[in-house]
């Protein structure tokens, strides 16, 4: 179980529910376009770069940069950029582009990561504290409505669980080698069922209530809208 697939599909569904049929949504950094059916009665747009190896696009509205998307000002009602700002090298710009194909009074709803591994290779460049966003939306002339964690600590404690069953060294040898690498081996591989279950059951917790009081999030959620005033 993914508690951030769930908690994404979820945000996805409340824009989608506070838009006016007919809408112009852009997905931007779509990738396979896997939230297109969330906006069946509303008229759905997506655009990504399309150049990482491996993986799968959806039919996209425009092969492009974020930075630079070929459309006319003021385009958009609303921009969903789901986990993207991590792979753009510029995000600062990605933001400030996005603004300016939302209409005044548009919403963008976007998604970054502040805890997760290393992905999609050589295009991964940023983690970001909630301070960090509101800098760049402010910098990017986006008022912020919203500024919240998308799952709770136990779906980041699920995902380290996930991270410690694939990756923990197991051999003695990786473990600090001698009587201590045994014991240590073996600790490991007695821990590994209990490891497994606590990640589930944690990622199901999360699923049921968020827990967001303590602790750290993976990944955070804002909403953010355009004013009618020009960037300063």
């Amino acid at each position: 179980m993914n508690p951030s697939r769930t908690h994404l599909e979820r945000l996805v569904a409340e824009l989608a529910r506070q838009l006016a049929p007919g809408s112009l949504v852009l997905d931007a950094g779509a990738g396979d376009c896997r939230y297109s059916r969330h906006f069946s009665t509303h008229r759905y747009e997506s655009c990504d770069f399309a150049q990482v190896g491996g993986k799968t696009y959806g039919t996209l509205t425009h092969v492009c940069d974020i930075r630079a998307i070929p459309v006319e000002e003021g385009r958009y009602d609303a921009v969903l950029c789901t986990q993207v700002l991590a792979h753009i090298p510029g995000p600062l710009e990605a933001l400030r582009e996005m603004r300016r194909v939302l209409k005044p009074g548009g919403t963008l709803w976007l998604t970054a990561p502040l805890f997760f591994q290393e992905n999609e290779p050589p295009y991964d460049f940023f983690r970001f504290t909630q301070h960090g966003l509101r800098h760049l939306l402010k910098q990017a002339d986006l008022q912020e409505a919203r500024l919240e964690w998308l799952e709770g600590y136990a779906g980041t404690v699920s995902y380290q669980l996930g991270m410690a069953l694939r990756s923990l060294p197991r051999t003695p040898s990786g473990l600090g080698g001698g009587a201590f690498g045994i014991l240590a081996s073996a600790v490991v591989w007695l821990s590994l069922p209990m490891l497994a279950a606590l990640s589930w059951l944690l990622a199901r917790a999360d699923v049921r209530r968020k827990s967001v009081d303590r602790g750290m999030c993976k990944n955070y959620v804002v909403v953010a809208r355009r004013a009618s005033e020009p960037l300063k």
